[in-house]
């Protein structure tokens, strides 16, 4: 597959062949989300965006995965690198029962081991003072320590912030952390003493006062319930306040910059560790190398996921345990493959200077997008290459994304009727041109009867 020429090409979705291997995955798999009848043939041929799935249909993949495959598919840019490594077994080293290297010493080895992923991790994060790192096996994982080790800083907490529309994970720890689409939490028993207060999100592209309520007469309520004359919770028994410094699941809300302003002097003023949840804004997406980049906050611990390949959990020395064994993980010891694949998608992001591509790509697509939006779209918003299009009603936004699949554009919902869109960091202009004119087909598609369901 030529990537320079490459287009959509769609006959039928699901076709014969997809249909067969998804009634086969549910034989025996447990109910999940799928928000597509889309299977991808690995065999197949595919390029940055562009995809085969297993009935020889075309795809233009504006997902990446909900972030996880930052470059798309086969990028030369990751792949080069991992072909001068020859697999071995096994490829996963369990708990923190021995490290590994390649040859004799880390600065001649012959490929990068998690030791150097972690190296790396401090470099981009150096600007938070953040020193030391916890790998694990995904972004719940990362937000699990992150927690862990906050509570370990403050022993006597019992408390902990979280916004309104939050997603932080699929592990009951982090679904306690988690105020979006009650589905994800419903019957599941939750940590106490999480409180919640308002998300202030920004209008688009712009930071006209909010009202959700986090601003009061007095300051704000995350302020006015930890101060000592009126307020009704201890800020020593704060644990940590945990954010999305871009809401993902809830819908792509980025919020207002006076709001992150006072979230970080609160937990400065308190001294309460500020988490931040970087797992689907970090690693490029946003055109800086984490999302918290763009806003007035100094984030304590960071928790990464999904772009990096792995979970880590980065934050100083002072607020990991000294104690061993407070800390574990499958993941712990290293796994070889996805340490190459996170140091190589950090030194691509470097070598390619894709966080100036993503800021100008994001640009293109704002413009496009918003060139000519009929009355139906609500919002056009985005960071980088984080962008989101929000309808008039749900029924339009998943009308909308059933019309792009039908031309051969994968894209995905979030929040109550908002679309998400995640190009490769990599994107070209041709593409992103491609991809939203697609798109903006399938919009006005939408908004026809014709193209409502029976």
């Amino acid at each position: 597959m030529d990537r320079d020429t490459a287009n959509p090409d769609v006959v039928t979705l699901p076709g014969p062949n997809a249909q067969k291997w998804i009634d086969f995955h549910h034989e025996h798999s447990a109910p999940s989300e799928f928000s597509h009848e889309f299977v991808w043939d690995v065999t197949g041929e595919a390029d940055g965006p562009f995809v085969t799935d297993v009935d020889g249909n075309v795809l233009l993949d504006f997902t990446c995965h909900i972030g996880a495959a930052p470059l798309g598919y086969n990028n030369e840019k990751i792949l080069d690198k991992l072909r001068e490594f020859s697999l071995v077994e096994p490829m996963k080293v369990a708990g923190q029962d021995m490290y590994f290297g390649a040859g004799p010493d880390p600065e001649t080895a012959e490929f990068p081991a998690s030791s150097h992923l972690v190296e790396k991790l401090v470099d981009v994060s150096s600007q938070y003072g953040m020193d030391t790192v916890f790998l694990s096996n995904s972004g719940a994982e990362a937000m699990e320590n992150a927690m862990k080790i906050t509570h370990d800083h403050k022993p006597a907490a019992k408390y902990a912030y979280t916004f309104d529309g939050s997603f932080h994970g699929r592990t009951l720890g982090t679904l306690s952390l988690t105020r979006s689409n009650e589905v994800y939490t419903r019957h599941y028993p939750e940590i106490g003493g999480v409180r919640m207060v308002p998300f202030c999100e920004a209008s688009g592209d712009t930071d006209d006062a909010c009202d959700c309520g986090f601003f009061t007469e007095n300051g704000s309520q995350l302020r006015n319930a930890l101060q000592p004359e009126g307020g009704h919770v201890n800020p020593d028994e704060v644990a940590f306040v945990t954010i999305e410094p871009i809401q993902g699941v809830g819908g792509y809300r980025f919020p207002n910059t006076e709001f992150m302003a006072e979230i970080d002097d609160v937990c400065e003023t308190y001294d309460i560790p500020l988490v931040v949840d970087e797992i689907q804004s970090g690693v490029g997406r946003t055109g800086e190398m984490w999302a918290s980049d763009h806003y007035p906050i100094e984030p304590d611990v960071i928790a990464s996921a999904k772009a990096l390949r792995t979970g880590a959990t980065i934050s100083r020395s002072d607020l990991f345990p000294s104690e061993k064994n407070r800390l574990g993980s499958t993941f712990g010891g290293g796994d070889l493959l996805a340490s190459m694949q996170g140091a190589f998608t950090l030194e691509a992001i470097e070598e390619y200077d894709l966080l100036d591509n993503a800021t100008e790509r994001g640009r293109q697509a704002k413009e496009l997008l918003r060139d000519g939006a009929p009355a139906h779209v609500d919002d056009v918003r985005g960071k980088g290459l984080m962008l989101a299009v929000e309808f008039d009603t749900a029924d339009r936004r998943d009308d909308v994304v059933r019309e792009a699949l039908k031309r051969g554009l994968l894209t995905l919902g979030c929040g109550s009727k908002t679309i998400r869109l995640l190009p490769p960091l990599d994107s070209t202009e041709r593409e992103i041109e491609l991809g939203v004119g697609i798109l903006n087909e399938a919009i006005e598609a939408a908004g026809t009867p014709s193209a409502k369901p029976a």
